[in-house]
């Protein structure tokens, strides 16, 4: 054999020695290639459980990790970790870098010829879910290198999630005959709703888009349709407001409501309808009809009717989302026996990260900490009332006892915006659904009625600006499809009503002398213990109920200043109240009261005086004196004798 090509070979054995799975050669810039012997590729059935729901059927051997049969890609590393990879990372990225890493260990063969997965969709997913990985102190996985395992377009790559879309960015075409604004009172499975809220945007872009806030256990999108003047950005002043439905899988009417929501939104608009067009031109209003698409799986696949009280209730992790968020009441309760300190705004401990934390609950955590959310509603089924907080009793060992917020009359008002407009709650009948409440006028503090800890509204009272009541619509969790239209005649002007509540009240912006806007100010009100903060444009919002109240405007190295404000009774819009914050000049900085010594040792892992940072503290630890490995090292080391060191970052 001549010199030349010996040397030639030699250096090709070294290159792919240095780039585990480089089974060619690399270019100049010491990116990995394949030479093209794609033609020489064997094609054979796809045989690996993990990689079951991938989009092809082939795969080629050897592997791009030179595996060279089944039994050594199953007892590989890589393999094990694509395995485990939605438990370790709790559900984020999933099923994402599975499908993606299932790209590289078993390729795509078609026809004679291996396609690698196209470069665009591994750095796209890297920039995603790094954070994910650094949370557990887990490097980035070498054969999810996007420059040495990956293509470029024009080489003929694939996606290898197109199939994650599959058919939601499919138009529905409705039946022949009916109008652009035709609502089809029925179930939507998955697909169908995503299918009918980018449909509904697209209708109405000027006034609509649609946006994902994170991924559930099982990887379907948290998908929210938005509603404003300029959809896709805060405006100043401009309210924003939330209605979450489905936050248990099988109480699905909340999620139908929803999605008939937003398509009368639309419709409404383009009509011409001045109640709605006000209320879109004045309001940034945000509706994600299923929080818990995993568990509605579940109970749809019951069917309606045949639904088990608790089926479908808890997503993919067997988590109740409504019981997973922080507790935050028991630290209000402890603060508010402490004159002086402030009792909103609580930070989350570090000790909650240590639990189990739905992908879920994180997703929403991080939502209402980048938007100012003034108002919120949690839509439920089971029963016929809509409850306020606090959730959690006062009294830990009592299951029911009267326990009211700060805010006890605005929740009040907020409660009875929706339950005097609904026609069944203001049924006389005692034996209906929900009679048991009528003589509460069909509304009820929540731990008055049953006490729980980790509740989504608690939450958001405690830890932002946000007011969240709980509408329960109905007895029947899964009610059938031929009930769903009375459910919107009876929901539609409840809702409407509910969302024009958030212009109760006051709003305004907090400046310097120069005009300039003064973030995270804090605007209190004398007698009500609960402060909300401004925006970043200095803007706020404080719901009030009618009266004379004085306001109080302050942050740290200005004076205070205060203002007296009479809301009338039948006043429906905001009223606007600025404040001019003047700088101190003399003597030290006095900073208003805070949690630092309130709350020891407590740190909120969502929250940084700059920028929110929205990960778990984990994010931010380091390796440990002595040297020892993370704590999911001991995993992969217990079942293959070979030791994944590319998985440590240090």
């Amino acid at each position: 054999m001549p010199l030349a090509p010996l040397l030639l070979a030699l250096l090709a054995s070294l290159a792919a020695a240095v780039h585990p799975g480089c089974m060619s050669g690399q270019g100049t810039a010491g990116e990995c290639h394949r030479l093209d012997t794609a033609d020489r590729a064997t094609c054979v059935d796809l045989h690996l459980r993990t990689c079951a729901d991938a989009m092809y059927n082939h795969t080629a051997f050897p592997t791009p990790l030179e595996h060279r049969s089944w039994e050594a890609v199953e007892s590989s590393p890589e393999y094990m970790l694509l395995g485990v990879l939605h438990f370790l990372l709790e559900g984020q990225c999933n099923p994402d870098l599975r499908l993606l890493g299932c790209a590289v260990l078993a390729p795509r063969c078609q026809g004679g010829h291996v396609r690698r997965p196209c470069r665009h969709v591994c750095e796209n997913l890297r920039e995603a879910c790094k954070p994910a990985f650094d949370a557990i102190d887990m490097a980035w996985p070498y054969f999810l290198d996007c420059a040495h395992y990956f293509a470029q377009e024009e080489e003929g790559c694939y996606d290898p999630l197109e199939q994650l879309r599959g058919d939601l960015d499919v138009e529905e075409v409705l039946p022949s005959g009916l109008p652009s604004t035709f609502i089809r009172f029925a179930h939507h499975p998955y697909a169908q709703m995503v299918r009918v809220l980018k449909r509904t945007a697209a209708r109405c872009p000027q006034v609509a888009k649609t946006y994902s806030i994170g991924r559930s256990f099982d990887g379907k999108d948290l998908l929210v349709i938005e509603f404003s003047g300029r959809p896709g950005q805060h405006e100043l002043m401009e309210p924003e407001v939330k209605l979450i439905g489905n936050i248990h899988g099988n109480e699905v009417a909340g999620r139908e409501m929803l999605i008939y929501l937003a398509q009368y939104l639309c419709s409404e608009y383009l009509l011409g309808n001045p109640r709605i067009q006000r209320l879109i031109n004045t309001t940034r209003i945000h509706l994600l009809p299923s929080m818990n698409p995993d568990g509605y799986e579940v109970a749809a696949a019951e069917g309606a009717g045949y639904n088990g009280w608790t089926s479908g209730r808890q997503n993919a992790q067997n988590l109740d989302l409504n019981r997973n968020f922080p507790d935050l009441t028991s630290e209000y309760y402890r603060l508010a026996s402490t004159r002086g300190v402030r009792t909103d705004h609580i930070p989350i401990s570090e000790y909650y990260w240590w639990g189990k934390v739905a992908p879920e609950t994180k997703a929403i955590m991080k939502w209402i900490q980048t938007t100012p959310f003034v108002l919120s509603a949690s839509l439920h089924g089971g029963d016929l009332v809509v409850s306020y907080p606090f959730d959690f009793s006062k009294n830990p060992h009592e299951k029911k006892m009267f326990s009211p917020t700060p805010d006890e009359k605005m929740f009040k008002l907020l409660a009875r915006s929706y339950a005097d407009v609904h026609p069944m709650m203001m049924d006389r009948s005692e034996n209906r659904c929900g009679g048991n409440f009528l003589k509460r006028g069909s509304i009820i503090n929540g731990a008055d009625w049953y006490s729980f800890t980790g509740g989504m509204s608690d939450f958001n009272y405690l830890h932002t600006n946000c007011f969240e009541i709980t509408v329960e619509l109905g007895c029947v969790k899964f009610p059938p499809e031929e009930a769903l239209y009375g459910l919107w005649q009876h929901n539609k002007e409840p809702l409407l009503n509910f969302l024009e509540m958030v212009h109760r009240g006051i709003k305004g912006v907090v400046m310097d002398k120069y005009g300039k806007p003064v973030k995270n100010a804090r605007v209190s009100v004398k007698g009500i213990r609960h402060d909300v903060t401004t925006a970043p444009d200095g803007d706020y919002w404080r719901l009030l109920p009618p009266g004379s109240h004085i306001v109080i405007a302050q942050a740290p190295g200005y004076s205070k200043v205060m203002k007296r404000v009479t809301i009338p009774l039948r006043m429906k819009r905001a009223g606007r109240v600025d404040f001019i914050l003047q700088p101190l000049v003399m003597g030290p900085k006095k900073f208003l009261p805070g949690h630092q010594k309130a709350v020891s040792g407590s740190q909120d892992p969502l929250r940084e005086p700059t920028e929110p940072d929205l990960e778990p503290p984990r994010t931010r630890r380091q390796p440990a004196a002595d040297g020892s490995k993370p704590w999911w090292w001991s995993y992969f080391t217990s079942l293959s004798p070979y030791k994944p060191r590319w998985l440590l970052k240090y």
